[in-house]
């Protein structure tokens, strides 16, 4: 694969203010945390960091304001590794940032702001086609991920959908145009209307499981479910049983990791793990997607658990 980048991830890029309290506000009042943290992150950014932190080759497409916020969030994701020679910078805008609770518990409260500036409709496509092998977006930027899903599929390259909690009309816009799906549980039901886990899997692949497109639903401390079309049906892994200090950003360090695995052409199963691995050692760690694990760590998390 030579120095090309071998992801390129679409979607979110924010800063996100992580305070750190034994537990998340009941109502107004004044709260003190105990630690707080900020950094460069958003679905997408913070799967590319962490695909970046794993050895791999990434690249991100996303939109930030043409202000210091954004000169910042460049700045720190190519401190991580990430290209960002495609992160669009916008006149004008706003660049977007969060305020995050966590408690002790690992739960969170989360308070977004995204400029509509930031999600219109983009100039031009990233080059895909002899360029990635894995296209890997997010919900967030839906114009910016219709382009590089449809794009990856005319150049038959793989492409990887998180789809998380969205608009139902913005799912069902992304959904069909994926070879990988990767569903968060709450966005698997807004489509599906089904609350468990292995029922929201089997409906979502009898709609999008087209031959060839790969169905999953992730659970948290459920774990991961996918439809295997050799056993014609739900495979499930259950998730690594940890300490949760943070669960932010684990679903994007999940995703990263997939993608990390499906670029290297590695079995399903092994990908799977290898994932539900890096999430799971993130959530042993505060301070949202800055606690994306290593190669090192996760095979060293794994080995201790064969």
């Amino acid at each position: 694969m030579g120095t090309k980048p071998q992801i390129l991830c679409v979607g979110a890029l924010t800063l996100d203010t992580i305070f750190r309290l034994d537990a998340l506000p009941p109502g107004p009042g004044k709260y003190i945390p105990s630690e707080a943290v900020e950094i460069a992150a958003g679905m997408a950014s913070s799967a590319a960091a962490s695909i970046a932190r794993l050895g791999g080759k990434v690249a991100l497409w996303a939109s930030a304001g043409k202000d210091a916020v954004g000169d910042r969030l460049v700045a720190e994701l190519e401190g991580e590794g990430v290209d960002c020679r495609h992160v669009r910078r916008v006149e004008d805008a706003r660049s977007a940032f969060s305020s995050i609770f966590v408690d002790a518990a690992g739960e969170r409260m989360i308070v977004p702001f995204y400029d509509k500036r930031l999600l219109s409709m983009p100039e031009a496509t990233p080059p895909v086609d002899n360029t990635f092998d894995v296209v890997m977006t997010d919900v967030r930027w839906p114009l910016a991920a219709v382009a590089a899903l449809k794009a990856a599929r005319a150049a038959n390259v793989k492409s990887v959908l998180d789809a998380d909690t969205a608009p139902l009309e913005v799912l069902e816009t992304l959904l069909p145009l994926a070879t990988h799906i990767v569903a968060s549980e709450p966005a698997a039901q807004v489509v599906t209307g089904e609350t468990n886990i292995v029922h929201a899997t089997t409906a979502l692949a009898a709609r999008y499981g087209r031959a060839g497109t790969f169905v999953a639903v992730t659970g948290g401390t459920e774990g991961c479910c996918w439809w295997d079309e050799a056993r014609n049906g739900v495979v499930h892994m259950p998730a690594f049983d940890v300490a949760s200090v943070d669960t932010l950003a684990a679903g994007d360090v999940f995703h990263g990791a997939f993608a990390w695995g499906l670029a290297q052409n590695q079995p399903i199963d092994q990908i799977i793990r290898f994932a539900s691995a890096a999430a799971a050692i993130k959530c042993t760690r505060f301070g949202g997607r800055a606690g994306a694990p290593t190669v090192a760590e996760v095979e060293a998390f794994l080995s201790a658990r064969r």
